[in-house]
């Protein structure tokens, strides 16, 4: 009888959100250096343009189960440290295992080989983590070993070259000393935003795989404090929280999809990263929820159009930890948690199946932003003239990469005054 090994993959996506404001003052959000900028990237961009559709059915598709499976409560995850990890994990995955993994991260492969998923995720990981200016964005990847386990070096070799894998040994046998070690470790990386991510560790644990991601961006314009001030959000036909609403006018990129009852204002952050904030009509999130695709997204930024507004929105901060077994589970990816898995891939002769998957994220905004965009001359507008959108109910916010459109994270904020 083989005994069973035990993979514990633990993946952390973080954002440490700076809100601020507004686009720059072209429609579509592009100016010439932002092309430039993406022109310099046009190799790595090409071979990451395969994935941006798999990779945005991935994440909504992943959206809509944690939905169902949590209603009215918030939810905050990065869909690219999910994916991008298990990528990671399919390069160790041999046969029926690797398949459903890349299945269930949206890939069809009678369209599109192994080989090229994975130099797609490697140049989409190196794109994210290595961004050139104005946001930080940092991703990482690690894997805890117990000294018994020896992995392949192809594997370690491959994982490093493709992900910048680092490799550390840990004792599972003492699960509180690994636990430290692991959480010492992804709070660093993390500034000290996750915290405490691994718990109740199993004694039997020989590999912990490890994903991070951590971003901040400041808004091209932040809100001013001063005009942040207490005000009523309405999580239900019940409950009403008092909340401090920052507010700004001032011309946003906007649309009313009358189709699915929202309303769409885009924010850009400074550097690459976009926040679409999307504020559904009463009654309407469980609508919104459920048809929230890649092709909805796409029609609301192709009719994005430049108008005056008096926008209202929280600050807040919340966290979301989820651990995600099931979630993948019912989106096919099935054997890597059972006695069938096949990762021989990593280690050979050993059968190691996951045991656990953990995804912990974490969004703050407030009004700050750079110093630079503080110095920028104030827009001043007659109140007259601009229309009040106030974000004073649940609704969704999706955060992206303009340079290889990823989907960062994605939130629906029901409470804001909750903050895990």
């Amino acid at each position: 009888m083989k005994t069973t090994f035990y993979l514990s993959l633990l993946l952390a996506g973080l954002h440490a959100v700076v809100d601020g404001q507004l686009p720059p003052n072209h429609p579509n959000g592009h100016d010439p250096d932002e092309h430039k900028h993406h022109m310099h990237h046009r190799g790595e961009a090409i071979a990451c343009l395969k994935l941006v559709p798999n990779n945005a059915d991935f994440a909504f598709q992943f959206f809509r189960e944690v939905a169902l499976e949590a209603p009215n409560k918030n939810i905050f995850f990065s869909p690219v440290s999910i994916s991008t990890a298990f990528a990671m994990l399919a390069l160790g995955a041999r046969s029926t295992t690797q398949i459903q993994i890349l299945e269930g991260l949206s890939f069809n492969l009678t369209e599109i080989h192994e080989k090229e998923v994975q130099e797609g995720f490697h140049n989409l990981f190196h794109m994210l983590s290595h961004p050139e200016s104005g946001v930080q964005l940092n991703m990482g990847n690690a894997i805890f070993l117990t000294e018994k386990l020896k992995p392949l070096q192809k594997f370690l070799d491959d994982a490093k070259a493709l992900y910048e894998l680092e490799a550390f040994t840990a004792d599972f046998n003492n699960p509180v000393e690994a636990e430290k070690q692991i959480n010492d470790y992804i709070e660093r990386k993390t500034h000290g935003k996750i915290t405490n991510l691994v718990k109740d560790m199993d004694p039997h644990t020989v590999m912990l795989l490890a994903s991070f991601i951590f971003f901040k961006g400041d808004w091209e314009k932040p809100f001013k404090p001063e005009h942040t001030e207490e005000r009523e959000f309405f999580v239900d036909g019940e409950t009403t929280v008092k909340v401090p609403m920052m507010h700004q006018e001032g011309i946003f990129d906007f649309y009313f999809d009358e189709e699915l009852s929202c309303t769409v204002v885009r924010l850009h952050y400074n550097g690459s990263a976009t926040a679409f904030l999307v504020l559904p009509g009463k009654g309407k999130m469980k609508q919104l929820e459920q048809t929230l695709i890649k092709e909805n997204i796409q029609k609301w930024s192709d009719n994005l159009f430049q108008s005056m507004i008096s926008l209202y929105f929280p600050k807040f901060s919340i966290s979301g930890s989820y651990e995600i077994t099931n979630t993948l589970s019912k989106m096919g990816i099935v054997d890597v948690f059972t006695d069938q898995a096949d990762l021989s891939g990593i280690a050979g002769a050993p059968e190691l199946k996951v045991s656990k998957v953990v995804h912990k994220a974490a969004l703050d905004v407030d009004e700050r932003g750079t110093e630079a965009a503080a110095a920028n001359a104030a827009e001043i507008w007659t109140s007259s003239l601009s229309q009040t959108i106030e974000f004073n109910q649940p609704f969704l916010m999706l955060i992206f990469d303009r340079d290889t459109n990823s989907t960062l994270f994605i939130g629906k904020i029901v409470n804001p005054t909750i903050t895990s």
